[in-house]
């Protein structure tokens, strides 16, 4: 995961880069002179709102170390607020949050810490105790305890948000953009640490929403992320660590919820959660999107490492859970899950969608890779169970597993991981799951490593792709037959019939057995219909063209698609046939 985020330091290197007309304002606790207008330490104010007061847009605040918990101004509604910044000013510490704090009251009245708004700046404080009522207008006087932002252009740097607690929306913070803080131990019954805000390389630990009914979001509610960690947040309800949002390139630790408790909904990209738990579904996440994300030791009830969610280039290892040990009820493209396990059922997938996946080492009573799920081009292998090690029940097309599966195009050969000991599921040059699966149940997009999805005309079997493959041909098909997998043999007629090995692939007839080819048969009608016949294999798909001109452009028109191929021969009746015209057709495989 790449971070490029400064540590929160104790001191402040200060940068003063001033217009003419801007001046520098001063604020000492313990000043022996203040004065009007505060432009030199000697004059400097005792209280953070006087200079404010004085001070014109463009001017700096300089303050130095104290606890400033005195004064208060209502801004808006009836809540007052120990600091209030109504224009464009930046108003900075000199050492850092660790010796200068603006402490609000949380009871009997409260009082917020600051208020921001005008494009004003906060730098370098610690912001504690703050707190809002649970009367006024419902949105301003009951939330943000720590800070509230009028909008995303009011900017909160270097600071430590801590103990600050909100009636209703961001216990530490609401709106604004915050940079390189830290928000720990504010509770909301929306967002504990933050809500509706955007941080950058922000850290929230021990936040909370902690309202009995409908307590959401611990850490975060609704709000932007960048190169955040979360880590220990607390939601009674949705969302130990957010809700909602997105966040990017994140890390969520051992954060719980009932539901969700590392994430509850939003979208999550390239994002580590590691040892989250949820007392009933979604130990890592429900609900939510994530691409490129790992996801690993979290638990709950059901779906240790996700509930209902969709995942893209996702890698879920060692989750826990009752049922769906890695995930429930997810949609899951090019993932793999390893190391899952469920006490019931369900040790990798539980009633999932899953496209090009590999489902390998994961443990249950029962379907120890998946249970009740869909499974198209998977590789299903080595799980472990009291029965039915690999799956149960489901559905499995073109995947990889043992024992055979009823569905279309499955195979049971051993899929030759590079090193499965160690972790390295991608497939060997020989593995037989390469060019064995079906395009049309390949997701969009690259595979697990980054790489093109489909290399070689044909999706692989599982998350990794096999980028230089030298045949065209199913490994598997042409092993099964004797064909080399170098490529020599893709275009060689080798039993005579006028096929080539491809085309014999593409149709699945037998290339050694030249009565073995899709060929149409002779045709016979009558005055109202006329009957079209063609050697066909059981579990193909066909289409049907014709055409009464062929010196037209386009010659032929599609007649019907998806006929379902029949042992032997298959026949379709085509009665709009009639006339005394000639017809010409032909038939193909379908895609």
């Amino acid at each position: 995961m790449n971070t490029h985020c400064l540590q929160l330091a104790a001191g402040l290197l200060v940068l003063f880069i001033f217009t003419a007309s801007s001046a520098v304002r001063y604020v000492d606790l313990n000043s022996a002179n203040p004065l009007p207008p505060y432009t030199d330490w000697i004059t400097a104010a005792t209280n953070i709102q006087d200079a404010v007061d004085a001070a014109d847009s463009g001017d700096q605040i300089l303050v130095t170390n104290g606890v400033y918990y005195t004064g208060g101004r209502v801004v808006s509604g009836i809540l007052s607020n120990r600091v209030a910044v109504a224009k464009t000013v930046n108003v900075q510490s000199v050492n850092g949050p660790a010796v200068t704090l603006i402490q609000g009251k949380y009871r009997p009245f409260p009082v917020r810490c600051v208020y921001l708004s005008g494009g004003a700046t906060l730098m370098g404080f610690t912001l504690t105790n703050g707190g809002t009522g649970f009367s006024g207008n419902e949105v301003n006087d009951q939330s943000g305890g720590g800070v509230w932002c009028e909008s995303s252009g009011e900017i909160v740097s270097n600071c430590v948000l801590i103990s600050n607690n909100a009636a209703y929306f961001g216990g530490g913070a609401y709106g604004g953009t915050l940079n390189n803080c830290v928000l720990m131990v504010n509770s909301a019954q929306f967002g504990g640490g933050g809500c509706f805000s955007t941080m950058n390389c922000c850290t929230l630990t021990s936040n909370s929403a902690n309202i009995s009914f409908q307590g959401i979001g611990g850490g975060s509610y609704i709000s932007t992320l960048s190169n955040c960690t979360l880590t220990g947040n607390w939601a009674f309800d949705f969302g130990g660590g957010s809700y909602g949002g997105t966040l990017n390139n994140c890390k969520l630790r051992n954060n719980s919820a009932q539901i969700g408790g590392g994430s509850n909904y939003g979208l999550l990209n390239n994002c580590n959660l590691t040892g989250n738990s949820a007392s009933y579904e979604g130990g890592g996440c429900y609900g939510a999107g994530l691409n490129e994300c790992t996801v690993t030791g979290n638990s709950a009830g059901r779906g240790g490492g996700c509930s209902s969610s969709t995942l893209n280039n996702c890698m879920l290892s060692w989750n826990l859970a009752g049922t769906g040990g890695g995930s429930w009820k997810s949609s899951m493209n090019n993932c793999t899950l390893t190391g899952n396990s469920a006490s019931s059922v369900g040790g990798g997938d539980w009633g999932g969608m899953l496209m090009n996946c590999t489902i390998a080492e994961n443990s249950a009573n029962r379907g120890g890779g998946s249970f009740s799920s869909t499974l198209d081009n998977c590789v299903v292998w080595d799980n472990h169970a009291n029965s039915n090690l690999n799956y149960a029940f489901g559905q499995l097309r073109y995947s990889c597993t043992i024992p055979l599966a009823s569905g279309t195009g499955n195979i049971t050969n051993e899929p030759l991981f590079i090193d499965r000991a160690s972790g390295n599921l991608r497939l060997q040059s020989n593995s037989p799951c390469i060019n064995a699966g079906k395009n049309a149940y390949a997701p969009v997009g690259p595979d697990l490593d980054g790489n093109a999805r489909i290399a070689g005309g044909t999706v692989d079997i599982g998350a990794y792709e096999f980028q230089n493959p030298s045949s065209m041909l199913s490994y598997v098909w042409a092993q099964r037959y004797g064909l080399p997998t170098s490529g020599l043999a893709d275009y060689a007629d080798s039993d005579g019939d006028g096929m080539n090995n491809w085309q014999e692939w593409r149709a699945d007839t037998i290339p050694t057995n030249n009565l073995s080819l899709l060929e149409m048969l002779f045709p016979s009608g009558t005055v109202s219909a006329v009957v079209v016949t063609w050697r066909s294999v059981s579990g193909v798909n066909y289409f049907l063209d014709r055409s009464s001109n062929l010196g037209t452009q386009p010659s032929f028109l599609t007649l019907k698609t998806n006929i379902s191929g029949q042992s032997g021969t298959t026949t379709y009746i085509d009665t709009n046939a009639v006339g005394t015209g000639q017809f010409f057709y032909r038939v193909g495989v379908q895609e």
